[in-house]
């Protein structure tokens, strides 16, 4: 299918060809057959990546200070490499679009493939000829008279009624708009529609004329003029809302907003404007200033808008959905013109002419701009960028399929397998059909999808890379598991005991030599790889006896609704997390936890159960912690590890500086430029792994044991006890046998 995206460093506008997106859960799979083009939203963010890097420094210092606080602590060249990754990532545009249904994903029972609707949202309602997009960001049209065309408002229409809402107009009452683009000449219409005496004033005469041919009362293009106009229509009184729908840096529309309102009025800003309140006027007439936030409550709630979790309308009667409905119900009772505000159509093929035109480089006036898609689409969740790959012709070569391409896929992972060598790159996939083939043009994979048994099912692929959300993992694992590949799967391995126990009887089972011999499983445990880890341990092997360790984590506060801390999605930050920091704490001590228990701070509401101390008793009598902390400052170093043991004292300060105290003398070892994390060092030992038909780097034992002791933790922080780590079922062993001292030397 066909899909608009802008590039983030130049602000190119390209229509590219990617895979039709994969359809989830609680989501409908639409047919697009018209979308908006925001003058306001997009225009501004098309404007911001055309400018250089200095220009969008003075724009968003915030930016600028989290960089030079990551260059601090991770080094330069680290922090230039997740740069660089940011800016290569393409924007997909647009968030109001129209179309048919043609599938609905498990969990919708109230929308048909057939139904015609419009849909919301950005990062869903995108310009594309299919979107998967959720279902409380979907409204039916309730009548074949409302066009496609019409409908593809519908979201900026519940920008503007959510506006209305948010002023608390009433019947009659006198209400000021300032801007009449397109959300100042939607808002008009609905003002009117609800029997308001609506003022509207803009700097266009045209947009000014054009307001009053829609019902406007009456309109001005200067400020002295529009302050008359309020006066004269409200008997001197000024007016009883004002609704400021301009797009501007200046404070002039609030500046004015206060002016021609009258005592205790509310002013609401709807469109992008400076917000610095002039405190005279608005305390004179004690005004009340609103902004309000998109197309109504819900948005930004990922648990009403990626969950479907609707509020009780008993609550909150106008949610962004109602919002919708509303709008379309409006339309479809021909309270609204939307054709007088249709300036320019473009097909997708030819929409980047659409941003030349709002973007100005066109040099006409412009109101409405739709792209129109064809009545026929390509669904075809597979794009092809070379000659398909040939099926694997020996054990030791290594294939690549890739499961998931964010964020972590493009920046980190995939960028140390490049720098490894030796593999070749078949088929990426991802949900999102722009992640894939970003991820696949980046790094020289043959194909993309989003379909991922195209990867677990493709006799080219002998290597399953997994790098989803945290509960795909397991199922994932099982499948290529299964299919007989070697699996690389990033952290956690899993969620939960269920899960590890159907990856043990995977891995366990007997399975095709032909195919699968000597299937490697690998987890992304990248830590123990990290040169100066390696360092670490190889100075504590004089160490007989029992080890002190403690790892303090500054791992930053992340809010409560973010994915990770999504129990169902992302296991909580002490499964998703703190499983990489358990795993090295086994590496360095090369015995196993026995027993754990996790104590919560203070504020485990703020911090969504993430602020934590645990302990942990090994195997072999050694003890450790780990402070995992979200209460601190992101801009103080990241992690730290301190052992104690056999007169010897280590220290490592963010894989980048290595302290090594024994016998009254320090030595110390530092990486100047660049953190080292172990994530290349990992995938060299997998690849040589599978080379050479070794055992995995981390044996699996290890893994199993580490997973134990992190639902242990897990368990621990919720029963408020310690808790023993159970031993492994059916024969596994968890740990290696102890050396003639006492102490396990394995790993």
């Amino acid at each position: 299918m066909k899909q608009l995206f802008q590039d983030a460093r130049s602000a190119e506008i390209t229509v590219v060809e990617v895979p039709a997106p994969k359809l989830l859960a609680g989501c409908v799979l639409v047919r697009t057959a018209a979308s908006v083009v925001s003058a306001g939203t997009e225009r501004a963010s098309s404007e911001f990546a055309g400018k250089n890097l200095l220009q969008k420094a003075r724009m968003r210092p915030d930016l600028v200070r989290e960089v030079l606080s990551k260059i601090s602590r991770d080094g330069l060249l680290a922090t230039v490499s997740t740069v660089r990754s940011r800016l290569d990532q393409p924007s997909a545009l647009g968030y109001s679009s129209a179309g048919t249904v043609v599938a609905v994903g498990e969990g919708v029972a109230d929308i048909n493939p057939g139904d015609r609707v419009a849909c919301a949202g950005a990062g869903h309602a995108v310009h594309a000829e299919f979107a998967c997009v959720p279902r409380l960001l979907v409204a039916r049209v309730p009548s074949e008279s409302v066009s496609f065309d019409e409908a593809a408002f519908t979201t900026l229409g519940a920008v503007a009624l959510h506006g209305a809402r948010n002023a608390d107009v009433k019947l009659g009452d006198i209400v000021a708009v300032i801007g009449l683009g397109l959300l100042g000449q939607l808002t008009v219409q609905i003002l009117k529609a609800a029997g308001c005496c609506v003022l509207g004033m803009d700097i266009s005469a045209e947009r000014a004329e054009l307001a009053v041919r829609l019902g406007a009362d009456a309109v001005s293009t200067s400020s002295t003029g529009f302050q008359d106009l309020c006066l004269q229509h409200s008997s001197g009184h000024g007016a009883d809302s004002v609704l400021i729908t301009a797009q501007t840096e200046s404070n002039d529309p609030v500046n004015l907003g206060g002016a021609v309102a009258r005592n205790r009025a509310v002013v609401v800003a709807v469109g992008t404007v400076a917000m610095d309140i002039p405190r005279r006027s608005f305390y004179e007439k004690e005004l009340d200033f609103r902004v309000s936030r998109s197309y109504g409550p819900g948005r930004y709630d990922s648990t009403y808008e990626q969950k479907g979790i609707d509020y009780p309308i008993g609550y909150v009667r106008w949610t962004e959905t109602r919002n919708l409905e509303a709008f379309l119900k409006l339309l479809a009772d021909r309270k609204l013109n939307l054709n007088a505000l249709v300036t320019h159509r473009f097909s997708i093929a030819q929409a980047h002419a659409a941003y030349d035109l709002i973007t100005g480089k066109r040099h006409e006036p412009f109101l409405g701009v739709l792209i129109t898609y064809p009545e026929v689409a390509d669904e075809t969740r597979n794009v092809n960028l070379s000659e398909p790959a040939r099926p694997v012709a020996g054990q030791q070569s290594i294939h690549i399929g890739l499961l998931g391409a964010g964020s972590f896929a493009t920046s980190t992972l995939l960028p140390a397998i490049k720098r490894v060598g030796g593999v070749e790159m078949i088929v990426a996939s991802a949900a999102n059909g722009s992640h894939a083939r970003h991820a696949a043009q980046k790094f020289g994979f043959r194909s993309c999808t989003t379909d991922e048994h195209e990867v677990l099912n493709n006799p080219a692929v002998n290597t399953v890379v997994i790098a989803t959300r945290h509960h795909l993992h397991a199922e994932q694992v099982i499948a290529a598991l299964t299919a007989g590949k070697h699996v690389f799967c990033e952290k956690p391995l899993c969620l939960n005991e269920e899960e590890l126990g159907g990856i043990i009887a995977a891995h366990d089972a007997p399975h095709n030599e032909q195919l699968s011999a000597g299937r490697i499983l690998m987890v992304g445990f990248n830590r123990r790889f990290a040169p100066l880890a390696v360092r670490l341990k190889n100075f504590l092997r004089e160490a007989r006896e029992p080890l002190a360790l403690h790892y303090r984590v500054n791992a930053g506060f992340l809010p409560a609704d973010h994915w990770l801390n999504d129990p169902q999605q992302g296991g909580g930050r002490i499964i998703g997390e703190v499983c990489h920091f358990v795993d090295f704490l086994c590496f360095l001590t090369g015995s196993s936890p026995v027993e754990v228990e996790t104590r919560s701070l203070a504020n485990p509401g703020q911090y969504s159960n993430d602020n934590v101390v645990c302990s942990l008793r090994f195997v072999n009598g050694s003890q450790g912690t780990i402070s995992y902390l979200a209460n601190g400052d992101k801009s103080y170093s990241k992690e730290r590890i301190e052992v104690f043991g056999g007169g010897s004292v280590a220290a490592l300060e963010d894989f980048r500086r290595l302290e090594l105290v024994r016998g009254g003398k320090k030595r110390v070892l530092r990486s100047l430029l660049r953190q080292d994390k172990g994530h290349r060092g990992e995938w060299q030992a997998f690849v040589s792994a599978i080379q050479t038909g070794a055992e995995s780097p981390i044996p699996f034992r290890e893994i199993v044991s580490t997973m134990r002791a992190t639902f242990a933790l897990e368990e621990s922080r919720c029963l408020g006890q310690p808790i023993a780590v159970p031993a492994a079922p059916n024969g596994l062993r968890t740990d290696d046998a102890p050396d003639a001292s006492g102490f396990d030397r394995a790993s």
